[in-house]
Formats: structure tokens, sequence, C-alpha cells
């Protein structure tokens, strides 16, 4: 009883990740520090940690910004909001999540087109069982 629940435990484990799939590391993606950046619209964003998300700013424009500290609920909320001056991002700039105001501590944008290829090239291989999950 107690080796088929181990196995039962495992198995479950195994496909929950393979349901999730391995994941690409936005970190690597990331270019120097930049002082700020052009920001229209927010067309999308993801929590990676508890001080770093990635907002979208348009279909090929990421950026990779690190909060000062960390923002306790970033990881966990359904929407964001990012202050401007001008439509302008810097460091002076705050990211609101839920009543936090998270001071932004570093803007680094992504090579969003490498990103793209990158992703395409693991479910490609992930299809074709080349690769096995990490997670």
């Amino acid at each position: 009883m107690k080796k088929s629940l181990v196995v039962t435990a495992l198995v479950a484990g195994l496909l929950a990740g393979c349901a999730s799939g391995p994941k690409l590391n936005y970190v690597e993606y990331a270019g120097e520090p930049v002082k700020s950046f052009y920001m229209n619209d927010l067309d999308g964003w993801n929590a990676i940690s508890r001080d770093q998300l990635v907002v979208w700013t348009g279909f090929n424009k990421a950026y990779l910004l690190k909060i000062a500290g960390y923002c306790t609920d970033l990881q966990f909320v359904n929407a964001i909001a990012i202050t401007s001056t001008g439509s302008t991002v810097d460091k002076f700039e705050k990211v609101l999540v839920g009543r936090d105001r998270c001071l932004i501590d570093e803007i680094r944008p992504l090579d969003t087109k490498q990103l793209k290829e990158d992703r395409k090239l693991l479910r490609e291989q992930m299809k074709k069982g080349q690769i096995e999950n990490k997670s």
C-alpha cells in the first residue's frame, strides 16, 4: 500500500510537470539596464518572483523590472498598474500591486525576438518528445 501511494504521487507529480512544461528564464534574455522606456499601454505582464516582473508594452517590446525590496502580493494578484510620467517609465515610477506601491529598482529590455524563437523551438521539441521536463 505504501509503495503504491509513493508511485501514485510520483506519477501525479510527473503529469503535473508535463502539463506546465519547461519554462524559459526571462533573465537570460534581458539586456543591460536602461534608464527608462516608453509605455503607451500595458499589454501584459508576468510575475517572475516577489521582486521581478516582465511587462509587455507592445507586440515585440518587453522589459524585465526589478523591484526594490519585494512586492508581497506580486505573484498572486490578477492585475497591476505602473505609474508613468508622459508615458515614460523610469526608476522613479512605481508598480501598483493591490494597496502596495512598489518602487522600480532596475529596468532591462528583453530580446523578444530570441525569446519567441526559443519558445517556438521548445514547443516543437516537446511535441517530438525530444526533451524532458526538468521542473
